[in-house]
């Protein structure tokens, strides 16, 4: 019997199983021809330095943290011969997706499923995701945020699902967590014992029936 969720940030709340490197290359394809293999190396090692370096504040909006993410790629696609001169036009159509989601499809099912259970998120994030809750007006849904820049443990280690599941007060099994990564949501979640349900774009949030 469920008690509890557990849920993911990125790629679920935001964009039901839509990898963010999918959303980037539609984007770019907008204002510049860039090969996939570029982009991605460009995507991997913005990651990287973000997760390595503290560049992305706790008071950074979603919208800063895109802006800042854009900046990184395109300075290392500059460092390999591409120059992009359209960050806006990147920027604005990949937060407008986020911003038009999270209120019509994402909102109204978090609001349903915190009206029958607590929720905890587990993210992997910068340090700056109740600032991006506000933003989107989703920080009254949450119990509480398990981030793993805040708790110094990363996806896909299972402790991350430990901490959520002892915020929640519960037993694993008690528990469901619901993400869009098999490797880094839904197979270390089920090896401490949760349920979990994995989001992608054939089957969304809101075709859930939590």
């Amino acid at each position: 019997m469920i008690k509890g969720i557990l849920i993911d940030f990125g790629g679920t709340i935001d964009s039901d199983g839509i990898h963010w490197f999918d959303q980037f290359r539609d984007a770019y394809a907008l204002v510049a021809d860039i090969s996939e293999p570029l982009l991605w190396d460009a995507y991997v090692h913005t990651e990287r330095t973000l997760g390595r370096n503290p560049i992305i504040g706790p008071d950074y909006t979603f919208c800063k943290t895109l802006q800042t993410k854009i900046a990184l790629q395109t300075e290392y696609l500059q460092q390999h011969g591409i120059t992009v001169t359209a960050q806006d036009t990147i920027l604005d159509t990949c937060y407008n997706k986020v911003v038009k989601h999270t209120s019509t499809v994402s909102r109204p099912v978090l609001e349903r499923l915190s009206a029958q259970y607590p929720m905890v998120l587990v993210t992997n994030f910068y340090g700056n995701m109740h600032t991006v809750l506000k933003e989107f007006g989703l920080d009254h849904l949450f119990k509480d945020v398990v981030e793993s820049a805040v708790v110094g443990v990363r996806k896909p280690d299972p402790q991350i699902f430990r901490l959520g599941v002892a915020v929640l007060g519960l037993e694993p099994q008690e528990t469901v967590m619901i993400g869009d990564s098999q490797e880094k949501d839904i197979l270390p979640a089920q090896s401490i014992g949760c349920q979990t349900i994995q989001i992608t774009p054939s089957s969304p949030l809101s075709s859930f029936p939590l």
